[in-house]
C-alpha cells in the first residue's frame, strides 16, 4: 500500500430555491460587485432574470460571451469584463462550458499572462501566486458536474484543442445546487448532459486509481443516475428526477479526482475535431469502449451491474446502456451525427495524446483508438 491524498473540500447548499441564498451569502462576506459569467443563449432567456432579481443590493454586471466549448479569447474577454466593472467576486451561472470559464475569469482577471499559460501541462506553466477572487457556482444543467471540479477546461482558439487548468485554487467557495434551475433543459439536452454525468460515475469506478472514498461515491451516482434518467428526460418537471440527476452530476465530478478512462479520451478528441457536444460524444463512445474494457475488470461490472439493477449480471450492463440511449432518445452512430473517415487519423491521435485513458483499465494504444473509432462509426 502507498501513500494517498484525499481531499472533498467543496461547500455544497442543495436544494429547491438554494439560488435564493445567493445574495445574502455574498453580502455576509461583505461583497457587492459580482460579475456573472453565463452564457448568449441563458442570457437572453428569463431564468437569468429570475435569478438576478434575488441579488438585490448587489451592483452586478454580467458577462455572456460564453459559447460552445469554452476558449481562452473567452477566458480573456470575461477577465477584462471583471476589471471594468471592479468586480470582487465571480457567479459562475450555466451549463459546464459556462462554469469552466469562470472557475477561471478570476484568474485570468488577477495574475498575468494567456489563461493556458496555467494549464498544468504548459512547459513553462505559470504558478497562482496569490489569492483568487470569491467564487460561487450555480449549475444550469446536470452533466458536467463543473461546479465542484478543480480544473477547468478551455479550448486553444486556434486548434480547438482542449487544455486543462488543474488547481485546487479554483475551487467554487460554495455551490448553489438548485434542481429548479434545470426544469427548462430540453429533452435531448437532458439526456446528453445525463450521460456525461453518468459516464463520469462508471469511468471514475472502473479506474485502477486508489481512492476507495471516490469508489463509493461513483457507485452511488451510477445508482442514482440509473434511477432517475429516463424519468427527468421524460418528464422534464419532475423535481425529484431533476435533483437525483444533479446530485448524480456533482458526485461524478468529485469522483473523478480518481481520474477517468478512455471513453472521455475519445470525447475530448471528438470535440475538437468535430465540435461534438461533451456528453453525446460521451454517450456515442460509452458502449464500444466498455465492451473492450470489460475482460480487464469484470468483477468491477458486476458490481456496476448491481448497483444499477441491470438483470443478468455484469454481462449484461452494456446492452444495458444501449437500451438505455435508446429510451433517452439517443440513437445512431459517429458517422449519423457527422463524423468522417477522413477525420479518424486526427482523431486518434488526439485521443492517444489525451491524458484520460492512462487510467483506463486497459492500456491504450493509437491502433486501440483506430479500432474503437471504426467500432462507433
Amino acid at each position: 500500500m502507498t501513500l494517498a491524498s484525499f481531499a472533498f473540500p467543496t461547500a455544497i447548499r442543495f436544494g429547491p430555491g438554494a439560488r435564493k441564498e445567493v445574495g445574502p451569502h455574498l453580502r455576509g462576506q461583505g461583497l457587492q460587485r459580482p460579475l456573472v459569467v453565463t452564457d448568449k443563449a441563458l442570457a437572453a432567456l428569463p431564468v437569468l432574470a429570475e435569478f438576478r432579481s434575488h441579488l438585490q443590493g448587489l451592483d452586478v454586471a454580467v458577462y455572456s460571451g460564453v459559447a460552445g466549448n469554452p476558449t481562452a479569447s473567452q477566458v480573456m474577454a470575461g477577465a477584462a469584463a471583471y476589471q471594468a466593472h471592479r468586480a470582487d467576486c465571480v457567479i459562475g451561472f450555466g451549463g459546464g462550458a459556462a462554469l469552466d470559464v469562470a472557475k477561471v475569469v478570476g484568474l485570468a482577471a488577477t495574475h498575468e499572462g494567456d489563461i493556458l499559460e496555467y494549464r498544468w501541462d504548459h512547459p513553462q506553466v505559470r504558478v497562482i501566486a496569490q489569492e483568487l477572487p470569491y467564487f460561487v457556482a450555480l449549475p444550469t444543467t446536470a452533466g458536467t458536474g463543473s461546479e465542484v471540479g478543480r480544473s477547468s477546461v478551455i479550448s486553444e482558439d486556434a486548434t480547438h484543442l482542449k487544455r486543462v487548468v488543474f488547481s485546487a485554487k479554483i475551487l467554487a467557495q460554495k455551490v448553489f445546487a438548485d434542481p429548479e434551475l434545470t426544469v427548462g433543459l430540453p429533452p435531448h439536452v437532458t439526456a446528453a448532459t445525463g450521460m456525461d454525468a453518468l459516464t463520469h460515475n462508471i469511468e471514475s469506478y472502473l479506474s485502477p486509481a486508489y481512492h476507495p472514498l471516490c469508489d463509493g461515491i461513483a457507485l452511488e451516482g451510477a445508482r442514482i443516475a440509473a434511477r432517475s434518467l429516463r424519468t427527468a428526460v421524460k418528464e422534464p418537471g419532475n423535481l425529484a428526477a431533476r435533483g437525483d440527476m444533479l446530485m448524480s452530476s456533482m458526485m461524478g465530478a468529485i469522483a473523478f479526482q480518481k481520474d477517468l478512462g478512455a471513453v472521455h479520451s475519445c470525447a475530448h478528441a471528438l470535440g475538437a475535431v468535430c465540435d461534438l457536444h461533451h456528453g453525446l460524444a460521451n454517450a456515442l463512445m460509452i458502449d464500444t469502449v466498455l465492451a473492450w474494457n470489460q475482460e480487464a475488470v469484470p468483477e468491477k461490472f458486476e458490481e456496476l451491474a448491481h448497483v444499477c439493477k441491470v438483470a443478468g449480471g455484469g454481462a449484461a450492463f452494456v446492452p444495458w446502456l444501449r437500451q438505455l440511449k435508446q429510451d433517452i432518445g439517443i440513437t445512431g452512430t459517429l458517422a449519423t451525427h457527422g463524423v468522417t473517415p477522413a477525420q479518424l487519423p486526427r482523431l486518434v491521435d488526439i485521443a492517444f495524446q489525451d491524458i484520460c485513458h492512462q487510467t483506463n483499465p486497459r492500456p491504450c494504444t493509437p491502433q486501440d483508438f483506430e479500432r474503437l473509432f471504426a467500432a462507433a462509426m
